[in-house]
């Protein structure tokens, strides 16, 4: 009889804490929940003070049948799932699910995988928290019934196949909100002041803002004119001592924020990283809105600076929370041996993640950074306005040594550099100035980043639930993640030079918003229907209000079934109420009348999505549809662009003596030719698409199809043997592979599997031949390339490489493509 049986959620932990516990000890994992409430039906019984009906799902049953055998040979069973509200109802559903035998049964729990951190837990086991269990429920039940009784509402009144949830809804009105912001917002213009003065006898310069902006060109003209003949002297230096302190350790938000801001990580792969690294044991608990660190890490964390930086550099710090309810974990986030610096059995993204945490846990307890800031005002002769021109020295460099913390676009501040020496009474000589037209800014888009922040702030969600709001409010198409490109605005810059002032009309160079936020039209219209019937839903302070319900329950404060009862008698009601009473919900807009046919032209969403209708429903005459272009949005589609999308189908061209007909289907656009269909690419546009593109399509798709019959009709086979063992040459969705002793090995895209020797085989399965980068290689032009980086696939065009569009498929693309995205990029940086 095997002695301990521990049971964790995951392979990867499993395998690490299995290194620490001796031969009496089998660790297996759960693979996460191993029960969760049907897909069917709602499975809570609200009759019965909301029971939920729990099942096993079909994927689980053979990993519980084996947890069921090992836990009635073993004698003691260890639920060893992670801390969290989640990881104790994992751990109650395997008590329940497998029937454990209480007396035999223990809960243990860690904030991070060390040996010492595992024996502790396991010479201090505990009971199941049901309190923790019950808060798991009660949010697993409240979003179940908040899905299932509003989505049919919206399959009915909006658009069939939607879904409505409820933290993703909150999330999807701020953004709806913000950019309802940027529609309405007036930018105002203003003129901004900056000179270059000499130093006389110095040969240095300085740069000073003028203390005032002006509304009016003439105003800020007239100063540049008063300025030709004035002098300008330094009347006052003020200089500040100032300090920087460094920023807490991570919790999991601030962790989410700065991996988006610093790495480029989205939230969803800040998490999967972290978990990663959380398992391998590099890392305390991911799931964390706890600051604090243990005395043992800021020990270590102390005995780490001084070793590397010296006594100065060290300086103790405890932080405090200042979110209220934050309870979760006991530790924020952090390296589990403070002078292990970077991991080495890891990938670019765990390492890179692991860089900052133990970069940002290392500076948390370092000491500030000391400043000197200086203010020089200068005055002018003939006016009374100042100029300042401001500077910052470090002093003493602290916590800066290791680490800066990133900010976001909306609070960014100027870097100011450092000034030379200057005296009071000083004259200076104006070099030249500026006074150059800018525009107020509208409030910034929302990156992943600031949502998380705004969220946090506004006390929706916790710590587990950020990275599935932000990835399902986008998997269902509500909100989309995009770098779109900032309208161009023409400004006026006047100059001061050589006691003259010029004037020059300008364009705003081009500004890309990159990784923001965007609704679509359906994100939109689901958030107007929302806002009009379930306004409590949607409401920021209920919503934040039923997390503290949550965290009472935790605590033992409140009934979880009470709670429930409380929320969902007004919830079920409204539902009702709605499915009687509202209207259909389109979003229809009146764009204007068909000048052939004279009827009216609507954008509105449809049963497919965003479209636009010529006609009226209720006349005799069938309306005539047409689906919008992904870029079209119904809140700002003219009627030109409107009517244009009804030119499908269309003729691009003749082609062996048939029509090439394009139009749009059911899987998108398309050539329709000789009774045969060519997907066009995802940069094709079927509206513009000409006969030579078309033809280019046609060929490639035709060598294509030949090239795969014609392996078809040869694999699979046997090359030979190696080992005693055949090598099968196989043909798969992705493209042909080997097989050899049930492993498979990919084959190189410019090796021809049909005449591949034994010899080469050989050579691919045993590592000899490395697998290349390449994705696509074009036989009429080898110098381009379509390769796989560590970045993701580019195009190679000699000495140079380009970025693909995220919307294009790269083994899609044709050397024509290839081609315009290198000329486009070249033609930008231009």
């Amino acid at each position: 009889m095997q002695k301990n049986l521990v049971i964790v959620e995951s392979p990867a932990k499993a395998k690490t804490i299995e290194k620490f516990l001796g031969k009496d000890y089998t660790v297996k994992s759960s693979f996460g929940h191993i029960r969760d409430l049907s897909k069917k039906d709602t499975s809570i019984d609200v009759a019965k003070g909301f029971k939920p009906k729990y099942e096993i799902p079909e994927d689980k049953v053979k990993i519980v049948n084996e947890l069921k055998k090992l836990s009635k040979e073993a004698e003691v069973v260890w639920l060893a799932s992670d801390e969290d509200r989640e990881g104790e109802a994992i751990a109650w559903h395997l008590k329940e699910a497998l029937d454990l035998d209480e007396s035999k049964t223990k809960r243990i729990v860690f904030n991070e995988i060390t040996k010492n951190a595992i024996i502790h837990a396991v010479e201090n086991p505990r009971n199941i928290d049901i309190n923790l269990v019950n808060a798991q429920q009660a949010r697993r039940i409240l979003d179940r019934l908040v899905g299932y009784e509003i989505s049919p509402v919206l399959w009915r009144k909006v658009k069939p196949s939607l879904s409505a949830g409820r933290v993703q809804s909150v999330a999807v009105r701020l953004i709806v909100e913000r950019e309802e912001e940027i529609k309405n917002f007036k930018a105002v213009s203003f003129f901004k002041v900056v000179a270059v003065f000499d130093i006389q006898n110095n040969n240095k310069t300085i740069t000073a803002e003028l203390s005032k902006r002006f509304e009016q060109k003439q105003d800020a003209q007239k100063f540049l004119e008063d300025c030709i003949d004035a002098q300008f002297a330094i009347s006052n230096i003020e200089k500040k001592p100032g300090k920087k302190s460094p920023a807490p350790p991570f919790t999991t938000s601030t962790l989410q924020q700065e991996a988006s801001r610093k790495l480029g990580f989205p939230v969803a792969k800040t998490m999967m990283v972290a978990q990663q690294l959380y398992e391998s044991g590099h890392i305390t608990y991911m799931r964390t809105d706890s600051v604090n660190l243990s005395d043992l890490a800021i020990s270590m964390t102390k005995e780490e600076i001084i070793k590397n930086y010296g006594e100065k550099y060290s300086k103790t710090r405890k932080y405090t929370n200042k979110i209220k309810g934050a309870q979760e974990a006991h530790e924020a986030i952090r390296p589990t041996y403070m002078d292990k610096h970077e991991v080495i059995d890891a990938d670019s993204s765990q390492r890179r993640l692991y860089d900052l945490i133990w970069k940002r846990t290392i500076a948390s307890q370092m000491s500030d950074a000391q400043l000197e800031r200086t203010d020089v005002t200068i005055d002018i002769s003939k006016r009374a306005e100042k100029f300042v021109a401001q500077g910052e020295i470090i002093q003493f460099d602290g916590f800066l040594k290791v680490y800066m913390e990133s900010v976001d676009d909306e609070n960014e501040e100027d870097t100011k550099g450092l000034l030379p020496p200057l005296s009071k009474g000083q004259e200076l000589l104006m070099q030249e100035c500026n006074a150059v037209q800018n525009y107020t800014q509208h409030p910034p888009r929302y990156t992943e980043a600031s949502l998380v922040k705004k969220l946090e702030e506004l006390g929706i969600g916790r710590p587990s639930t950020y990275a599935p709001t932000i990835s399902t409010i986008q998997k269902r198409e509500y909100v989309v993640k995009e770098d779109r490109e900032k309208e161009k605005q023409a400004y006026v810059e006047l100059t001061l030079k050589d006691k003259k002032v010029t004037e020059i009309a300008k364009t705003e160079k081009i500004v890309i918003e990159k990784g923001k936020l965007f609704p679509t039209d359906i994100g939109g219209l689901v958030n107007k229907f929302l806002m009009q019937y379930f306004t409590q839903i949607m409401d920021y302070h209920f919503t934040a209000d039923i997390e503290v319900q949550f965290d009472d329950i935790a605590q033992g404060k409140l009934v979880w079934a009470k709670m429930l009862e409380k929320f969902y008698e007004p919830f079920h009601k409204q539902v009702v109420e709605t499915s009687a009473t509202a209207e259909r919900f389109s979003g229809e807009r009146l764009i204007g009348v068909d000048p052939k046919t004279k009827h009216n032209v609507y954008a509105k969403i449809g049963r497919f999505g965003p479209m636009v209708q010529i006609g009226d429903t209720a006349s005799e005459e069938k309306p005539r549809f047409a689906s919008l272009k992904k870029s079209q949005s119904i809140e700002q589609i003219t009627l030109e662009e409107a009517l244009s999308l009804f030119d499908l189908p269309r003729i691009a061209g003749r082609f062996e003596d048939e029509d090439m007909v394009v139009t749009i289907g059911r899987f998108g656009p398309y050539i329709k030719h000789d009774e045969k269909s060519y997907s066009l690419g995802k940069t094709d546009d079927p509206y513009v698409v000409g006969v030579d593109r078309c033809i280019e399509i046609i060929r490639a798709k035709r060598v294509a199809d030949a090239q795969k019959e014609k392996m078809n009709a040869h694999l699979p086979k046997v090359i030979g043997q190696h080992q005693k063992e055949d090598i099968t040459a196989n043909l798969g969705r992705f493209g042909p592979y080997l097989t050899f002793k049930g492993k498979n090995y990919r084959v190189p895209k410019t090796t021809d599997i049909l005449t591949l020797s034994l010899e080469g085989a050989i050579d691919i399965v045993e590592g000899v031949v490395k697998q290349d980068n390449t994705i696509k290689i074009f036989p009429e032009n080898d110098n381009v390339k379509v390769l796989n980086g560590r970045y993701g696939a580019y195009i190679s065009i000699g000495k140079k490489n380009y970025k693909i569009p995220k919307e294009v498929k790269p083994e899609y693309l044709t050397l024509k493509q290839c081609l315009e995205i290198a000329e486009e990029a070249d033609a930008k940086k231009k």
